[in-house]
């Protein structure tokens, strides 16, 4: 473990977490929301720094970006943790069991990067990469010089101090909008106007697309596809948004998947504002 950046003490060992806005006191021997982030004798720590879940070099596309570096690669990994609980989680395996491969430093991750041959850069993407935000940052600082692209793949549940930590580096996001309604994002552990100004704020300095799963009978009605759309637009009708079809998954198993008819109607409405807008999983 290393120690975390973003926090403060507010005294008899207790820490205040100011990565995202669960604002987590944490006793001593304690973790925040997200599981990874342990309060060790009035610290902060980082148990997840170097925990490597996943590793792969996937298309760019698979990201998803569809309009960045189109039919590139880019070196994909993940790691553990995350500050959403999602019941319909694709990764609950590592988002909320933590479980994990092998161990990286950051030199060692950059020395694999470095290696991989026909690579645009490094995505971290898979679980949550804003809990991991201490070795995100040590692995850009070592690859800012190599002229290699930066892609986070995230739920957009940051602070803004992080944020702007981490856009010193990153080249492109891919932000999950889980829904455009706030009861729902309650139930997720989550913050839709938080998540609204994370894509604001990255449109302004990296490229922008927006991933939203639909659930059937939790964000599949036209008026909030309307809104959403509506709202995107007034940032930029040219950030891509991607409408993802729902299988049944972790505790949602008892849904039906998402009716491509469904995606289809979605989609028309949102080319109503947006120029760009991709179906996915079907």
């Amino acid at each position: 473990m290393i120690e975390a950046e973003f926090y403060k003490k507010i005294g008899n060992s207790v820490v205040k977490c100011e990565l995202c806005p669960h604002a987590c006191l944490v006793k001593d021997g304690f973790t925040g929301f997200c599981r990874v982030r342990q309060n060790v004798n009035g610290k902060l720590y980082s148990k997840s720094w170097g925990k490597i879940s996943g590793i792969n070099v996937d298309p760019i596309e698979k990201k998803p970006l569809k309009r960045f570096f189109k039919g590139s690669k880019i070196f994909s990994i993940g790691s553990v943790g995350c500050n959403m609980k999602c019941a319909f989680c694709q990764n609950s395996s590592i988002s909320q069991d933590d479980q994990f491969s092998l161990f990286l430093s950051p030199k060692e991750l950059c020395d694999k990067v470095l290696s991989s041959t026909d690579n645009l850069g490094i995505a971290f993407t898979y679980n949550e990469p804003i809990v991991n935000i201490e070795f995100i940052l040590d692995v850009c600082d070592k690859l800012k010089d190599k002229s290699l692209k930066i892609v986070l793949v995230t739920n957009g549940l940051i602070c803004l101090e992080p944020l702007e930590k981490l856009l010193n580096f990153v080249d492109a996001v891919n932000v999950d909008l889980k829904s455009f309604n706030e009861d729902f994002y309650l139930e997720l552990g989550g913050n839709l106007d938080v998540v609204k100004k994370t894509i604001e704020k990255c449109s302004k300095i990296c490229h922008v697309e927006v991933t939203t799963l639909i659930i059937p009978q939790k964000n599949d009605t036209a008026s909030e596809m309307s809104n959403l759309s509506n709202w995107l637009a007034a940032i930029s009708c040219e950030i891509p948004l991607h409408l993802s079809r729902f299988f049944p998954s972790y505790k949602m198993k008892d849904k039906s998947p998402t009716k491509v008819e469904t995606l289809f109607q979605l989609q028309k409405i949102a080319e109503k504002k947006l120029k760009f807008v991709y179906l996915g999983n079907i």
